[in-house]
C-alpha cells in the first residue's frame, strides 16, 4: 500500500512536468477565404513556427498545442510586412478569439476572447494602441496603459506588456516592480519574469544611497566614488564609441567649468574595451577632470552594473550627502538641478 502511495505521488509530480494540452480557435474577418497564417512560440527573442493556421469555408481555424508552461505565442499573416497577434497561453487553456484584419494598419484586433485572461488584456493593450491615431492620444497613452498594468498586474501578460515603457525604463521602474512583485511567487522562473528581475538588478533610484564604486584611472590609481562626498557628484557613465555621449560632452564640460568651484565633480565611468580609444576620446574633448575611471570590460564593467546601467549615455546625480538626486538628467535639466543644489 505503502509503495502504490509513493508511485501515485511520483506520477502526480512528474505529470505536473509534462506538456498540458491548449486549444486555440477562433475566427478572422478580414482575410481572403482559405487563406494561412504561421503560429510561432516566441522563445530568447525568436520565433519558432509550430504550426500553420488555415482558415476554413466559414474562416474559422482550431488548433492544439502542448506546453508546460505558459507561452507566448504569436499568429501572423505571412510576409515581411505581416501583421502580429501575441496570444500568451497557459497549459490546459481552451480559448476562444475573434479577430479582425484592418488592411489600411496591417494589423490585427481582437474583437472578442474567451477563455483566457492574459489573451483579454493584450485585446485591453492592444485597443488602446490602435485608438491613438491623434497627437492628443498618443500623449495620454502612456498613462492609459500605465492604469491598465497596474489594475492587472496579477496576470501574467501584464509581465510582456510593461515592456511597453523599456525605452523609458527609468521613469517606470516602480511600474515595473510592482508588475514583477504581483508575479514572482507564482512565476518564479517564468523567462518574463526573470527579465523583469534582470533589468530591476541594481536599479538605484533617487532618494537611495549611491552605491560606492571602486575602479581605477588610466594610471592605475584606485578612485573610490565615495571619496567625492561632500560634493555634488554627476557619476557619468559613457564611452568612446558611443555617438550621443560624445555630442553630450560639451554640454557637461561647460557644467564642470561654471560649477566646479562651487562644489561640483564629474566621476566618469567608460564602458569602452579599447583602452586607446578610451583615452583618446578624454583628450579630444577636453574632459579635464581627474575622476576617470574603467575596467576595459565593455557592458558588463562592475561600475555598471552596480548602477544597473543598459544604455549610454547615462547619469545619476548625487548630493553631498551621497544621497541620489535624479538620473539621466541631461542638457538644461541637468543645470537647472545643479543650479539648485548649489544654492542649497
Amino acid at each position: 500500500m505503502k509503495r502504490l502511495f509513493i508511485i501515485i505521488l511520483m506520477t502526480g509530480i512528474a505529470g505536473g512536468l509534462f506538456a498540458q494540452k491548449t486549444t486555440l480557435s477562433g475566427t478572422f474577418t478580414g482575410l481572403p477565404q482559405g487563406a494561412r497564417l504561421v503560429l510561432s512560440e516566441a522563445s530568447d527573442n525568436k520565433l519558432k513556427p509550430v504550426d500553420t493556421v488555415r482558415l476554413d469555408g466559414k474562416n474559422s481555424f482550431k488548433v492544439t498545442l502542448k506546453h508546460k508552461e505558459p507561452t507566448l505565442y504569436v499568429l501572423q499573416t505571412t510576409g515581411r510586412d505581416g501583421a502580429m497577434c501575441h496570444l500568451l497561453l497557459e497549459p490546459k487553456d481552451k480559448v476562444t478569439v475573434n479577430i479582425a484584419y484592418i488592411p489600411e494598419r496591417r494589423a490585427f484586433c481582437i474583437v472578442s476572447c474567451k477563455g483566457s485572461r492574459n489573451v483579454e488584456l493584450y485585446r485591453q493593450f492592444n485597443d488602446y494602441l490602435l485608438a491613438a491615431n491623434s497627437q492628443e492620444l498618443q500623449a495620454q497613452l502612456p498613462d492609459r496603459i500605465e492604469h491598465l498594468l497596474m489594475a492587472n498586474k496579477h496576470i501574467l501578460m501584464s509581465a510582456f506588456l510593461v515592456t511597453f515603457f523599456e525605452s523609458n525604463f527609468d521613469s517606470y521602474v516602480p511600474l515595473y516592480m510592482e508588475v514583477r512583485d504581483a508575479l514572482v511567487k507564482d512565476y518564479p522562473e517564468h523567462p518574463f519574469i526573470k527579465h523583469l528581475n534582470e533589468r530591476l538588478s541594481g536599479v538605484v533610484l533617487p532618494g537611495m544611497d549611491a552605491p560606492d564604486i571602486v575602479m581605477t584611472d588610466p594610471e592605475g590609481v584606485e578612485r573610490k566614488l565615495s571619496d567625492l562626498r561632500g560634493q555634488i557628484v554627476l557619476v557619468d557613465f559613457w564611452a568612446s564609441w558611443c555617438g550621443p555621449c560624445r555630442r553630450e560632452n560639451p554640454n557637461v564640460v561647460r557644467l564642470y567649468e561654471r560649477f566646479h568651484d562651487q562644489g561640483f565633480e564629474i566621476y566618469s565611468v567608460s564602458l569602452d574595451k579599447d583602452r586607446e580609444a578610451w583615452l583618446k576620446a578624454i583628450r579630444d574633448d577636453r574632459l579635464s577632470w581627474p575622476n576617470h575611471v574603467s575596467d576595459l570590460n565593455g557592458w558588463t564593467s562592475s561600475g555598471g552594473k552596480t548602477y544597473g546601467i543598459r544604455s549610454v549615455p547615462s547619469t545619476v546625480l548625487v548630493d553631498r550627502e551621497g544621497k541620489v538626486v535624479a538620473r539621466n538628467l541631461r542638457g538644461s535639466d541637468l543645470e537647472r538641478k545643479l543650479e539648485q543644489l548649489l544654492e542649497q
